[in-house]
């Protein structure tokens, strides 16, 4: 097995895991969900849920990011793309070109505020006053994956000629 091989096989579990990762968090989101409804049926009402709800769904989005990119579930408007005809690939080539930059700025500005949380001991507004530092780690772990995601799509098109995404939807590329 080859580098690239060995990398792209690393790269893509890492982005399945990620979207595994994810998928536990829509399960907790489902238990905070059910905790509070029998806890309310039983006259008790469970401070922080909502927020800890809050936390678990930020996760879950940002987390399932790159798996949604690869696996193609992201939107995307491919219409000026298709309308360039053989130079598609330098169209493609420039919109992952500009995805990987604006990734890059999201992760470099969630590492950003989520330090500057830290450093200023911020506490959520909740009824938990949880150190909000601790649930912006996913949203880093999200969007530092997603960059990543993004670059690896931009040099295996400039490559390959292809980009990583697997997609079975109706807007597929004619070849």
């Amino acid at each position: 097995m080859g580098l690239y091989s060995m990398l792209r096989v690393s790269l893509d579990a890492l982005y399945r895991w990620a979207g595994y990762l994810g998928a536990v968090f829509l399960i907790m989101i489902l238990g905070f969900v059910t905790l509070q409804m029998v806890s309310r049926w039983g006259g008790e009402i469970i401070t922080g849920a909502p927020d800890f709800t809050g936390y678990c769904m930020a996760a879950a989005s940002f987390l399932a990011l790159p798996y949604a990119l690869n696996s193609g579930s992201h939107i995307r408007v491919s219409l000026l793309l298709n309308a360039l005809g053989r130079f598609r690939k330098y169209g493609e080539i420039w919109c992952w070109a500009v995805a990987s930059y604006l990734t890059y700025l999201f992760a470099r500005y969630a590492v950003k505020l989520t330090y500057e949380s830290y450093r200023f001991n911020d506490i959520s507004q909740g009824q938990d006053a949880w150190p909000i530092w601790i649930p912006q780690l996913s949203m880093v772990a999200g969007t530092i994956l997603l960059a990543i995601c993004a670059f690896d799509n931009l040099i295996t098109i400039l490559f390959t000629g292809k980009d990583n995404i697997r997609s079975a939807g109706i807007d597929t590329q004619a070849e």
